[in-house]
């Protein structure tokens, strides 16, 4: 077998041929050249006259051995009728990057495995470069069509760098996948999305879940007013939390003894627990706190009675049951539930979407979840793109393997 045959079957790549080989003190180094004679645009792809060239221009392949493995070419300008002067298109690696599509791919394999300083370590590349590469195969690997066939999303934002910073993140709730993503939490933010989406595919969305942003609601309802709202479970139960939290540290702050207010301090988190989920001495807390200071107690009720009502499943008993829930907390005298008494009323709709359509945005929460996984994983971001590219790599859909090359096989 010739050398030159051997060094194609190890390199593995398509349209490209064995010119010459060498070493240097970095390692393996290969002379290349596309199969094609006649350069090509590298945007449009069409056969240009090419005019001159950047000589020794090299590309990092996949190590051979231990040993690093370059390629070396003579890259030539090509003048496109179309285009203009631009770079001619290589085979093996994107015109703007010094690493080949392989080793790209399997940079993004690991980055979606491991953290950012094991890859860079292991594939013996940069931090910053292996950022620098998960965007470029995330623009390569997106599903361009993501946005096509969108009818259920959910609209959530994603803080990064101490909570300092935020992006708006769209989730497809049929695919369970990220579709969008972008830095910023405003309605102009949405609003991107849905200026993106365009009018015949925004008028295609039946559902759309948020928590109860004043922001979002203002970008959904005029962006996309025939989507029904569904306000996230979440967020409602949580206003009702906070609220019996507010009633608790009143409640310590009005305690007549210092053992009175410890005692009240010490049932923070059993009034924040569902009923199911008390335990054995939670529930002895909650007696004693339903003797002892009813306030506290009547702001637990109205708590649990609210996540209650959520649970209906019939939408004629759950108006039912929150236009009492809401009178109830009106008359309580506790003024935190007052006050989430007007914002519920004022959110009903949205709040009975979710017992009749059953939709959350408990998947695009998750979603979340795995993003603040992959940001401690990665140590933080210092930018909302590097962010974004990580998470469109692992949270989209995108499917990497390792790369393998096959005897036999040029690809």
């Amino acid at each position: 077998m010739r050398i030159t045959k051997l060094l194609r079957i190890l390199l593995g790549l398509e349209d490209t041929r064995v010119v010459d080989v060498g070493f240097n003190e970095a390692g393996l180094v290969i002379d290349v050249a596309p199969t094609w004679r006649r350069p090509r645009c590298s945007e449009c792809g069409e056969i240009c006259p090419g005019y001159d060239r950047l000589h020794d221009r090299h590309w990092r392949h996949l190590d051979v051995a231990g040993m690093q493995f370059h390629l070396r070419y003579d890259t030539r300008r090509v003048k496109c009728p179309t285009c203009g002067v631009k770079v001619e298109r290589l085979p093996w690696a994107e015109t703007s990057s010094f690493f080949t599509r392989p080793f790209e791919d399997h940079v993004g394999y690991l980055a979606q495995r491991c953290d950012k300083t094991t890859v860079s370590s292991m594939m013996r590349v940069a931090w910053s470069t292996v950022g620098a590469i998960i965007q470029r195969v995330v623009a390569r690997r997106e599903d361009h069509d993501a946005l096509d066939g969108l009818t259920q999303i959910g609209v959530d934002e994603l803080s990064y760098r101490r909570h300092h910073e935020y992006i708006t993140v769209v989730v497809d709730h049929r695919r369970g996948h990220v579709v969008w993503a972008h830095p910023g939490k405003n309605a102009d933010t949405l609003k991107a999305f849905f200026d993106e989406l365009g009018p015949e595919r925004c008028a295609k969305l039946e559902a759309v879940t948020i928590d109860m942003s004043a922001a979002y609601i203002k970008a959904v309802t005029e962006c996309s007013p025939q989507a029904q709202l569904i306000f996230d479970r979440f967020h409602v139960q949580r206003l009702a939390q906070d609220a019996v939290d507010e009633v608790r540290r009143d409640e310590v702050r009005a305690a007549a003894t210092v053992e009175e207010a410890k005692q009240l301090k010490g049932t923070r988190w059993a009034l924040l627990k569902s009923f199911w989920n008390l335990s054995l001495f939670d529930a002895h807390r909650l007696s004693l706190l339903q003797r002892d200071n009813k306030r506290l107690y009547r702001a637990y009720l109205l708590k649990d009675a609210l996540v209650r009502v959520l649970d209906c499943r019939d939408e004629w008993l759950a108006r039912v049951k929150l236009d009492q829930w809401i009178r109830w907390a009106r008359r309580s005298r506790l003024e935190p539930f007052k006050r989430i008494a007007g914002t519920i009323r004022e959110y009903t709709e949205g709040i009975i979407a979710y017992v009749t359509s059953g939709l959350s945005n408990g998947r695009t929460e998750g979603l979340n979840g795995k993003a603040r996984t992959l940001t401690r994983r990665s140590y933080g971001f210092h930018s909302a793109h590097g962010l974004i590219a990580l998470l469109k790599l692992c949270c989209s859909g995108i499917h990497l393997d390792p790369v393998h090359i096959h005897p036999g096989s040029t690809h």
